[in-house]
């Protein structure tokens, strides 16, 4: 054997061991051995050394994790030319693509407080739902539909950053109470169109699979019709936030007067006005105890929707008022939650 077919054999063998080495140094970084725990060895053998209570646990229980005051758009507001509109998310710690809710606060149209919510959000997102809550633009400053374009921009920036959250960007729903439920409505009834979408993120749909209205607004000149004739009588007032909602206010550019005053533009921000066979499948629900909107509305919304073939349901929570320690009630999230696990997991 000649020195040159020597140092050929020996390339060739270093070469084997070294990808040998290579693969069983891959094959234990995919692998890691689980390190051994030799638990209280260090105590037990301690003189007069007691022994602890021992739990046996059956983890079964979903771990979440809080992402705070993501920016999902930014939008000219108040005078300012981008003020940024914030959503905080609950991530369930799971490694598949989650579907993902995205849940729309009330505050009768001059709030928006995304820390509300939280039973029903940590609810849903223990049961596997990625779940956003943002805040909005609202009346006075703001009007129909700047409020709902908001929305619809929530959901597209979720769609858009499916990957970052573990999103199924395809199995995304909505829900919201009052004048969020609403706005829920808003966005079920549109869904499958592009009419109120507008900002960033245009290269995804705004779209939602499912939605959940709880005691909501529906037909804005009815607010007040299961009230009294005094209470009916504030709502047709230039005063009532769901005239300043569709109107705005006279101050900043709006138009003076009730929500009866432009007949026409309330009949846009009516939910039932864009009901389609694109519409989303839709739960609603009303307490028979709601002081505040009347429980007609969600029942206006439903017989439009049962009348047009769109699936959905609605139910009457005895006792319950606009709110309220009934909403977090153990029943009442198992129904919102088993209609979205019908639409967005089955």
């Amino acid at each position: 054997m000649n020195a040159t077919y020597k140092k050929m054999v020996k390339m060739a063998m270093t070469t084997v061991m070294a990808g040998g080495i290579m693969m069983m140094g891959q094959s234990a970084m995919a692998a890691p051995a689980q390190p051994q725990v030799h638990v209280d060895s260090a105590t037990k053998d301690m003189p007069g050394h007691v022994a602890s209570k021992v739990l046996d646990v059956k983890a079964d229980k979903t771990e979440v994790g809080l992402i705070s005051n993501v920016v999902y758009e930014q939008v000219p507001s108040r005078g300012y030319a981008n003020v940024p509109m914030q959503m905080d998310i609950l991530q369930p710690k799971t490694k598949e693509k989650k579907p993902a809710i995205l849940f729309v606060t009330g505050g009768g149209f001059i709030n928006a407080n995304k820390d509300n919510g939280i039973q029903l959000r940590m609810h849903l997102a223990e049961n596997g739902y990625v779940v956003g809550s943002i805040n909005y633009r609202v009346a006075p400053t703001a009007k129909f539909p700047e409020p709902l374009e908001d929305v619809k921009a929530a959901i597209r920036y979720l769609k858009a950053n499916a990957d970052r959250f573990g999103i199924d960007p395809a199995r995304v729903g909505i829900v919201g109470g009052s004048a969020g439920g609403y706005l829920t409505a808003m966005a079920g009834t549109t869904s499958g169109t592009t009419t109120f979408d507008k900002g960033e993120n245009l290269q995804v749909t705004s779209d939602v699979k499912a939605a959940v209205d709880l005691y909501g607004l529906s037909d804005l000149t009815q607010v007040g019709a299961d009230f009294s004739e005094e209470v009916q009588a504030k709502h047709r007032s230039a005063g009532a936030t769901e005239a300043l909602w569709v109107n705005g206010s006279p101050v900043f550019g709006g138009r003076d007067g009730g929500i009866l005053v432009d007949k026409q533009a309330a009949e846009a921000a009516n939910p039932i006005h864009y009901i389609s066979k694109t519409s989303a499948p839709m739960l609603l629900m009303h307490g028979t105890a709601d002081t505040v909107v009347s429980p007609s509305q969600t029942d206006l919304l439903y017989q439009a929707l049962q009348k047009s073939g769109i699936p959905s349901e609605r139910y009457l929570v005895t006792g319950a008022a606009h709110g309220g320690k009934y909403w977090v009630q153990e029943p009442v999230l198992k129904i919102i939650t088993d209609f979205f696990d019908q639409y967005l997991k089955k």
